[in-house]
């Protein structure tokens, strides 16, 4: 590997580590506000009848799925970032955009994986909350999420959106080389 395509993947890595370092940090210190504001179980209405800051606890994974298997996730957490990081290269890691997505997807996965191994805790702390208020007084909402399931559901999009743009990419090649056959 020649000394410029040295320096760029060495960047790459850093903007990666970066990504995953600001993630991580930035979950952490949001859960932390709340572990200080507010109490278990406690509500903090942002927005009446559609936003606010709660303190919910999530020993499953997401939409509470897997319930009460806080062990079990942490183990498959710690697998996936092992598995994550030795495939990188597989998920065109080597442009900004796919270094940033795998940033993200690291720190996300490594802020949930801290909640889940701190004594204290032993569960996902979420506390991001989006809600309707129903005609009857009661609420329909979206799950409660937090700073990590946001990197989580951000990085896998711009993978997803990095992957279909080398697609199109390719097909452009494929249809250009063969208008000039």
């Amino acid at each position: 590997m020649d000394s410029k395509r040295k320096e760029k993947v060495s960047r790459l890595n850093r903007m990666m580590a970066a990504t995953a370092v600001l993630v991580l940090s930035l979950d952490q210190l949001t859960k932390l506000a709340v572990l200080n504001l507010l109490g278990y179980a406690q509500e903090k209405v942002v927005i009446e009848g559609f936003f606010k800051f709660v303190h919910w606890g999530n020993t499953g994974a997401a939409w509470s799925l897997f319930r009460n298997n806080n062990e079990l996730l942490a183990i498959v957490s710690l697998v996936a970032l092992l598995v994550l990081f030795l495939s990188r290269q597989h998920f065109d890691s080597g442009t900004l955009l796919g270094r940033v997505a795998l940033g993200m997807l690291f720190g996300g996965i490594s802020g949930n994986l801290v909640d889940r191994l701190m004594e204290q805790r032993r569960h996902v702390i979420d506390f991001i909350y989006f809600y309707l208020n129903r005609r009857d007084g009661t609420e329909i909402g979206f799950p409660a999420f937090n700073v990590a399931d946001s990197a989580i559901c951000i990085g896998v999009a711009l993978l997803f959106l990095v992957s279909w743009q080398n697609e199109n990419s390719k097909s452009e090649l494929g249809k250009n080389v063969s208008r000039a056959l």
